[in-house]
């Protein structure tokens, strides 16, 4: 084993942070994880992700430090910069483009893939930086490193390729040298590192002095519970210790923030006739500083006191003189000398949609015919007592497992990702995958609407080839071959579209529930044997990211196709 130099990236929607590892020949390394905020008086393993620019929408700051420069400014001058917070949620459930706009703080706009592109950057040159400090000063450049950069699991491939085009433009890797980033799924990675994990890697309280049994055959869950998803994966250990999945990934966006909104709404609730509304728009800067200190108290399952904002508190006082006046027809809440008191109870209401969520999905699964022995929670969602207590309270017939420092897992996991690509040595088909094609009218098999003609014949358009089917097993690193065929003697180039549906057989690619996600085209410039030309096409479907290469059998010229899963 020679040198490797992995750095997995962990953009989350609350939290974002890095990893690295630099194993030297035959030693292995266990990954060093980057601590942010000391200068602000904290120690943690990843930074807020919010990112800063000022007036001309140049980048200022991430993290901390954009958070702390951004509260550090006052009325007119904060209204000019573009404070972005939780802005990778923008990506969930949408088809993307490199179009798409997304809004600060202050209401203006910026192209998603530039706040994408710099808060990677930033995170690129910092773990840069930081390794060239814990190396005796030994220079780095990112070509030298293979990337992970992790993403949930139930995200489209459009966002994936969203994600490697920011990369691509943050210097991480360079056009042509695209396999040095490795695309993970989180719970993915997750699921590698606890894995690995001895019994004291894990927290006990409720929960008994467990470890992850790695015999073939034991079956798992891993519940990802990030600030923005829940992203839910199940696991079987093979032989040999890599993984199978056995259900496709599946979750919601139901996460931590879900209980910071419920929080929000209960305060306007409190601070009613106007006075949230009028706090919410004047400070927001301010308000910024209250969600933070709220993320603190998520932690624990018990009342809560949290000290009133000196802006709010001014707000109230102007509307009604005493601020008690407003926690006189409210539950579960009090006013105590300038601090909110809220009720244990009530603070677990705030989890009621978040936790109905996670139980509706993973009732789901086990009402499939697995043997799952295990739930495993982690993401930074996971360090709330409430939910961990909710998911051992409500399925009690499973250990359940919580690694400390739930936060660093995925980080972790995906070092070991980037060094065995193929720990998870198959994949559940999320969808029946085709492509488009034309081929010779036969009027026994095709709809009369379909036929048209030219030069060549009469062809039935819109017919759905099936390359691989819903819910099917598919190995991480296995390739299907499939061959296709112009449908005019003279094209010199061949333009294919993907589709992709929930359903197992298709005929056409405009029946219901027949989504279109890509396309590619493919150049074969000699036309000499017209009709009877092969294009031969081989797709990776079981990997992170789909990849596919066309070979012209008459020219024998190959190349990678880029799929383009994003709208033009």
């Amino acid at each position: 084993m020679g040198d490797s130099f992995i750095i997995a990236v962990d953009l989350g929607t609350s939290f974002s942070g890095y990893a690295f590892s630099i194993t030297s020949r035959q030693q292995e390394i266990d990954p060093q994880v980057k601590y942010w905020g000391k200068k602000y008086g904290k120690e943690t393993p990843k930074t807020p992700s919010c990112i800063l620019f000022n007036g001309q929408k140049q980048f200022n700051s991430f993290g901390y430090e954009a958070k702390e420069t951004y509260l550090s400014k006052l009325g007119a001058e904060a209204k000019d910069y573009l404070f972005f917070e939780s802005f990778k949620m923008s990506l969930y459930g949408k088809k993307l483009s490199l179009d798409l706009k997304i809004k600060a703080a202050n209401g203006k706009e910026m192209k998603a893939v530039e706040v994408f592109t710099e808060a990677l950057k930033f995170l690129k040159d910092d773990a840069l930086t930081t390794i060239a400090q814990n190396t005796q000063g030994r220079k780095f450049a990112a070509a030298d490193f293979t990337w992970v950069l992790t993403v949930p699991a139930i995200w489209d491939h459009s966002a994936k390729q969203f994600m490697r085009e920011a990369a691509t433009r943050a210097g991480i890797v360079t056009r042509g040298n695209e396999d040095k980033l490795v695309i993970a799924l989180e719970p993915e990675a997750a699921s590698v590192y606890c894995k690995k994990l001895p019994s004291e890697g894990f927290i006990t309280e409720n929960l008994g002095k467990k470890k992850l049994d790695q015999s073939p055959g034991t079956q798992y869950i891993v519940v990802d519970c990030g600030g923005g998803t829940i992203d839910i994966t199940v696991h079987e250990v093979l032989p040999g210790g890599t993984l199978k999945e056995l259900h496709r990934a599946s979750g919601n966006d139901l996460g931590g923030q879900t209980v910071d909104r419920k929080f929000k709404q209960f305060l306007s609730k409190i601070f009613c006739d106007g006075v949230w509304d009028e706090y919410e728009k004047k400070y927001p800067s301010e308000l910024q500083k209250l969600m933070y200190d709220f993320t603190l108290f998520k932690k624990t399952d018990d009342d809560v006191e949290i000290a009133c904002p000196f802006k709010l508190g001014k707000l109230a006082e102007k509307k009604k003189k005493k601020v008690d006046k407003f926690f006189r027809k409210v539950d579960g809440a009090s006013w105590d000398d300038g601090a909110i008191k809220i009720s244990r109870e009530t603070m677990k209401s705030f989890y009621e949609e978040s936790l109905q969520g996670i139980s509706q999905s993973l009732d789901e699964i086990f009402d499939k015919a697995f043997k799952i022995k295990y739930i495993l929670l982690v993401g930074g969602f996971a360090d709330s007592e409430i939910l961990r207590n909710h998911v051992a309270e409500e399925f009690h017939d499973y250990k359940v497992l919580c690694p400390f420092r739930p936060q660093e897992a995925i980080l972790r996991g995906a070092i070991e990702f980037g060094r065995n690509q193929g720990v998870v040595e198959s994949r559940k088909g999320a969808f029946t995958y085709g492509v488009g094609v034309s081929q010779k009218f036969d009027k026994f098999r095709h709809k009369a609407e379909k036929k048209f003609t030219n030069k060549d014949g009469e062809w039935c358009k819109d017919l759905f080839k099936k390359l691989v089917e819903y819910d099917e097993d598919i190995s991480w690193n296995e390739t299907r071959k499939h061959t296709l065929h112009p449908v005019q003697a003279d094209q010199t180039e061949i333009t294919f579209s993907f589709y992709r549906t929930v359903r197992k057989n298709v005929t056409y690619i405009d029946e219901p529930h027949m989504e279109e996600v890509g396309s590619f085209t493919v150049q074969s410039p000699n036309t000499a044997l017209g009709l009877d030309r092969e294009i031969r096409l081989e797709i990776k479907f079981g990997f992170t990211e789909m990849t596919a290469k066309a070979t012209d059998r008459e020219s024998g010229s190959t190349e990678m196709i880029k799929i383009n899963f994003m709208r033009k």
